[in-house]
């Protein structure tokens, strides 16, 4: 159906590019970032949250209009108008890669904010220009990390969680059951913050080149005023918005600045593709990793809620998916994009099993988002190779069960109640009481038994023997970088450097498109618009996939995301 039809896309891109030709393309396109970026365009949701809600601008789509700028010989450049956004060190960093290529290929690239935080910072030393607006500031760089730890917040009301965990780095329910921070989590979050700033130094030196010593003392001496800024470098200019154009324009002319709405009239569009032969796959896991379907809260709340709040990948959603790329004769390779912190252990060995299906009948590459750690990382496994960023957060290669007790807070509200069962272990899971010392066995035997087979998934994709593998798991979380030198990842980079090596291992041109694959939708019936009891019963739910035995998970409070 798609070669019948070719033609006329054909003809009607040909009288489209005359058209644009025709007219005056800006000279900079300006794109204001007020709002992280996911890597992938956000799955099509129901009809009616078209009304309520802005679809959220991805890195590949603004990839894709950096791409269109980068075509067009008419216009130079890009200006950023950088706010101040929490985006992890991922999502910069992909951003940071867009920019790198829109000036490799000939287009300037200008950062301009009211003010810089480290985030907006580290991705402005990316530019050919960073500016700042009069009286603005440099905030201070750096990065630090904050846990919140309600062991003895829950006591006060009567709760208590119990958990058992594969070591002491399996920190996913440490906020829960500790008063304070571990050793073993000081001294993982230590190393996380340390390899986030060698990045941010290493951007800094390469942007003001300067030495990483003098980089790092710049990183030291903040925050700046806008005067002082400028006068140690850190910026390159001070100038209000509206100036922009006669910075950036010739000595007689001011330069045209459009938005990329207005810009896109007038830029060349891509040659339209045949739709037929050949073509990478891509599929995601993103969110907590759940048995059932895939799913989402309809509208996303004003405050972040780690883990219980997060999208949720379901097996029932991403096995089939899975069945359906690996039958695809078509599909020549596949690229399965992961950002997850995990989530039950059921689920994820089945989406690893589906996953390795791929695997056995074409190549498979992983591309790591912002974070891939415990099911995260074993439903990468099956992967021939696997890509992340420097700043990806991964490993955490472990297991941990455990529950809410809730006996005391029944007592505290004079709730009396009675269980009567039959089976002698059959209230292992139940909230009244902590695990016995016959149940603690039994618990930590199963999740012994997850880890082993763990340890084994690892062992095997990686090619290294449990020995190898177990002193770099046992629930411990690594950067990109640290986890490429402990081979846990083949090469640092985002989801085109995935798409690439896809192309080169199935030895497919440049020119074979990558698109992403979805399961067919099932039937519906139509919903009420979603209400406050929604929300919180997403996020109830969310509560208890930590209690449901076992769980491969790993908070991601550790690092914080850079503003």
């Amino acid at each position: 159906m798609g070669l019948i039809f070719f033609p006329f896309r054909y003809v009607r891109w040909l009288l489209s590019s005359l058209r644009r030709s025709i007219g005056r393309a800006p000279d900079y396109v300006i794109f204001v970032l007020e709002s992280s970026l996911p890597t992938l365009p956000d799955p099509p949701g129901p009809f009616w949250q078209r009304f309520v809600s802005q679809p959220t601008l991805s890195v590949k789509e603004l990839g894709e209009r950096f791409d269109a700028i980068g075509r067009d010989p008419r216009t130079k450049g890009v200006i950023l108008h950088l706010r101040p956004v929490p985006m992890s060190m991922a999502t910069l960093q992909d951003l940071r890669e867009l920019v790198s290529k829109l000036r490799a290929g000939g287009k300037r690239v200008i950062a301009w904010a009211p003010f810089y935080t480290t985030g907006t910072y580290y991705l402005a030393c990316a530019c050919d220009e960073i500016l700042l607006m009069p009286a603005g500031l440099v905030r201070p760089l750096g990065f630090s990390s904050t846990g919140v730890f309600l062991a003895d917040a829950l006591a006060r009301l009567g709760i208590k969680a119990d958990f058992i965990q594969i070591s002491p780095y399996k920190s996913a329910a440490d906020p829960l059951t500790k008063s304070e921070m571990s050793p073993e989590v000081r001294e993982q979050v230590t190393w996380l913050l340390d390899s986030n700033h060698k990045e941010l130094v290493s951007a800094v030196a390469e942007s003001r080149r300067v030495e990483p010593d003098a980089a790092a003392k710049l990183v030291d001496a903040s925050p700046y005023t806008d005067a002082a800024a400028l006068e140690k470098h850190v910026v390159d200019g001070l100038l209000p918005e509206e100036e922009l154009p006669n910075r950036l324009g010739g000595r007689d002319a001011r330069a045209r600045i459009a938005t990329w709405d207005q810009a896109r009239r007038r830029l060349r569009a891509p040659r339209p593709a045949t739709g037929r032969g050949k073509y990478v796959a891509i599929m995601r896991v993103e969110g907590t990793i759940v048995d059932g379907r895939s799913g989402q809260l309809p509208i996303k709340p004003p405050i972040d809620l780690p883990l219980v709040g997060d999208a949720r990948a379901g097996d029932l959603t991403v096995v089939p998916l899975a069945r359906q790329i690996a039958a695809d004769k078509r599909a020549a390779a596949a690229v399965l994009y992961v950002n997850s912190r995990g989530g039950s252990a059921t689920a994820s060995e089945a989406m690893r099993q589906a996953i390795e299906l791929i695997a056995k009948r074409k190549p498979l590459v992983i591309a790591m988002g912002p974070v891939a750690g415990s099911g995260g990382y074993l439903v990468a496994t099956p992967g021939h190779w696997i890509v992340a960023r420097p700043g990806t957060l991964t490993g955490s290669i472990g297991v941990l069960t455990g529950k809410l007790v809730t006996g005391g807070l029944f007592s505290k509200l004079l709730v009396n109640r009675e269980t009567v069962a039959f089976g002698q272990h059959v209230t292992l899971e139940a909230d009244d009481d902590p695990f016995t010392d016959e149940e603690r066995e039994i618990v930590e035997g199963e999740i012994a038994r997850v880890y082993e087979l763990f340890l084994e998934a690892v062992g095997s994709s990686r090619k290294m023997t449990r020995d190898e593998v177990h002193p770099i798991a046992a629930g411990r979380v690594w950067t990109g970088s640290q986890a490429l030198e402990r081979k846990l990842v083949d090469e640092l980079g985002g989801l085109d450097a995935a798409v690439r090596k896809a192309r080169s291992l199935a030895g497919l041109g440049d020119g074979v498109p990558a698109r992403e694959v979805r399961a067919p939708r099932r039937p519906v019936p139509p919903q009420a618009m979603p209400s406050a009891a929604a929300w919180i019963g997403y996020v109830l739910e969310g509560v208890g996939l930590l209690s449901r035995a076992p769980a491969l998970a790993v908070m991601e409070f550790l690092p914080s995301d850079p503003e």
